[in-house]
């Protein structure tokens, strides 16, 4: 008996009520994954959840991320969701899939510098403040537009899509708005991208995001319980 084994039927409950969301709002063939979110989780609990069938991690922290990567099941794949200062990015660079949280033209540039040296393409969303909250990150709808063709203009990164932690009152509503602006962005067809990544709702309120196009929901306190 693992001390972990929670995780199993967590995950169990969760993957039934994402199915339920996607048969009651959605394509059956539409695909929406499980990030395992794993702020202040120790990797033993996380390669539980992998060992359940989840394959997308998202990690918050920089220095967390570095002490526990080696541990890690790496048949799973680290994303990078949490702030993101210029000078953290290269401490991630070669090991994280795609980085979630770019909020600014100065971060993307150095995503983007780094990324040349190392003669690869990064993969990115870009975050949204969807609420204009002053505690979050993002950048705000209007700016959108122009931050896009900007970093659309980066040879080394790849804008797959967009990331947003809406308000929790009316969450509903600026999930509708992300969507919006989702369908925008997706419909400008602009080379050097491919937009197909939604990534929104969190452990309170993703069968919603689903009913608005998520296509990434980020499960922690769902799937591992609160935080210590």
């Amino acid at each position: 008996m693992n001390e972990f084994d929670y995780v199993r039927e967590n995950a169990k409950r969760i993957n039934f009520e994402i199915e339920n969301a996607k048969a009651k709002y959605r394509s059956a063939d539409d695909k929406i994954e499980l990030m395992a979110v794993t702020k202040t989780v120790p990797p033993e609990a996380v390669n539980v959840a992998v060992e359940s069938g989840i394959t997308l991690l998202g990690e918050n922290r920089v220095q967390e991320y570095l002490s526990k990567r080696d541990f890690y099941d790496k048949s799973a794949r680290v994303d990078f969701i949490g702030h993101l200062q210029s000078n953290k990015v290269k401490y991630i660079i070669d090991t994280i899939g795609m980085i979630h949280s770019v909020d600014s033209v100065k971060l993307a540039e150095e995503i983007n510098r780094l990324s040349k040296i190392r003669n690869k393409i990064t993969d990115i969303c870009i975050e949204v403040n969807i609420g204009r909250e002053e505690s979050k990150s993002g950048v705000m709808p209007e700016e959108l537009d122009e931050i896009f063709y900007k970093l659309s203009e980066m040879p080394n990164i790849r804008v797959l899509g967009l990331m947003s932690i809406p308000p929790k009152e009316c969450a509903e509503k600026f999930f509708s708005k992300m969507q919006e602006l989702f369908i925008d962005i997706k419909s400008k067809n602009i080379d050097n991208n491919s937009v197909s990544v939604l990534s929104m709702g969190m452990s309170s309120d993703f069968p919603v995001a689903i009913k608005y196009g998520s296509n990434v929901v980020r499960i922690g306190t769902a799937l591992f319980g609160s935080r210590k």
